[in-house]
């Protein structure tokens, strides 16, 4: 049996050479870091998180919650991390960010059957591949990937929230607690009167913005539409998005407030918190005024500032099938963020796919199918159908899954049904999924 090369260690790589790996394929995994870093990375380790700590919800009425359960029980080396280094967000699966790519990378480079090659590719290499290197791809690598296709890699705009010291946080306009109690009482909530929320707004509207080239508000991905990009359209968008106050009552006058900033924590200690879905690409000192502006952060001290970058992906469909290979290449495959999904367990769940079938084919085995049943192939189907139609970039939702046959009235009650239905037919790709694993 021949090996394999995985282009780039991100979350989608590593878990395309972990599945190959675990099933006696001889991986090589090229990693231009810590030679060369983009913009959005600061660490050397793999599976960076370069946006939000949160994986997303973890409950089995959540098609994120559904993804990650089935990502487990196929093996996943992302979803072992996550659970092994997770943090208390209430119903959300969030992770100490360090420890998790530190667990990865200790993980992938201990493995017998993976050599870790560094340095920058700037050529699609030849014979059986994934190429994972993310949303931030670009130079003769990105060229020779356009050389492929024969056109131009469709792009948006992806930003990051800020980080702050959770000693600088002004407690004494501030709480802890969970939306309408779920869980534990894990983020703490900073409330703002309706004059503190509009004047804030206002000054959002008008904030200097760090340049980035040929950007556009239209050209955002809406699942991390920076801050002030919302403010632009109305007074009360925020209110309904991030700093919706609903489930959230202030413990010292019994009230709901008219709006509410949510801080996460960003690692296991609780000394980071970031700014729950404060994306944004304003200038840092603006960024320290403008967010001075909520009372519990008046002077708060910021371990990382907010971000924005530019993000690329294919025009997937009709050019990579269900299985993420290259259509008329089968030796070759796509994983993670170029796709088109969008999200930390959606690339892994590519990833996974593709060291999977990549390992089956190099065995003459016939490629698992994940069927539209299941999130993880929804979300394969997402990226290889309708190659007519308009492609954005997606979230894993409930939307893309098949519905079920039979009504159920309540919501959280006919998602769990599509959940436990997703999870017994996983059950009976299992023979398939073990079928050559090693480890």
């Amino acid at each position: 049996m021949s090996g394999a090369i995985v282009v780039g260690a991100g979350l989608a790589g590593c878990e395309a050479a972990w599945q190959l790996a675990c099933r006696g394929v001889s991986v090589t995994l090229r990693e231009m870091k810590p030679q060369e870093q983009t913009p959005a990375h600061h660490s050397a380790d793999f599976a960076e998180l370069v946006c939000s700590n949160s994986l997303r919800g973890a409950g089995l009425s959540t098609a994120p919650g559904l993804l990650k359960e089935e990502l487990r029980r196929c093996g996943s080396l992302i979803l072992e991390a996550a659970d092994a280094t997770r943090v208390p967000a209430g119903g959300a699966l969030a992770v100490d960010r360090e420890a998790f790519s530190a667990y990865i990378t200790r993980r992938i480079r201990s493995h017998p059957n993976i050599t870790v090659l560094p340095g920058r590719v700037d050529e699609i290499p030849s014979g059986p591949c994934i190429i994972a290197t993310g949303p931030l791809t670009d130079g003769r690598l990105a060229e020779s990937i356009d050389a492929l296709f024969g056109g131009e890699p469709l792009h948006f705009y992806d930003a990051a929230a800020p980080i702050v010291s959770f000693d600088s946080i002004d407690m004494d306009h501030a709480y802890f607690a969970s939306r309408y109690d779920k869980g534990t009482a894990d983020y703490i909530n900073c409330p703002m009167d309706r004059e503190e929320y509009l004047a804030f707004v206002e000054q959002l509207k008008t904030a200097k913005e760090a340049p980035v080239h040929g950007f556009e508000d239209k050209a955002v991905f809406e699942g991390c539409m920076p801050v002030e990009v919302m403010a632009r359209r109305g007074a009360d968008t925020l209110r309904y998005g991030p700093m919706k106050p609903v489930g959230l009552k202030d413990p010292r006058t019994g009230a709901r407030p008219y709006a509410v900033v949510q801080l996460r924590a960003d690692n296991a200690e609780k000394t980071a918190f970031n700014i729950v879905g404060f994306q944004t690409h304003l200038m840092h000192p603006e960024q320290k005024r403008v967010f001075g502006m909520i009372p519990a952060l008046r002077r708060a001290e910021y371990f990382r500032y907010g971000s924005m970058h530019r993000n690329s992906f294919l025009r997937s469909p009709g050019r990579l099938d269900r299985y993420y290979r290259v259509i008329g290449r089968e030796e070759l495959f796509f994983a993670g963020q170029i796709t088109g999904v969008e999200g930390y367990i959606e690339s892994t769940a590519s990833g996974l796919c593709c060291g999977l079938n990549l390992a089956r084919q190099l065995q003459g085995l016939a490629p698992v199918t994940f069927p539209r049943e299941t999130a993880i192939g929804a979300l394969s189907l997402h990226i290889s159908e309708n190659p007519e139609q308009r492609f954005d970039p997606m979230n894993i939702n409930f939307g893309i899954i098949t519905p079920l046959e039979v009504r159920i009235r309540g919501k959280q009650e006919r998602y769990a049904a599509v959940s436990a239905r997703a999870l017994e037919t996983l059950e009976t790709l299992r023979p398939q999924i073990e079928e050559g694993r090693q480890a």
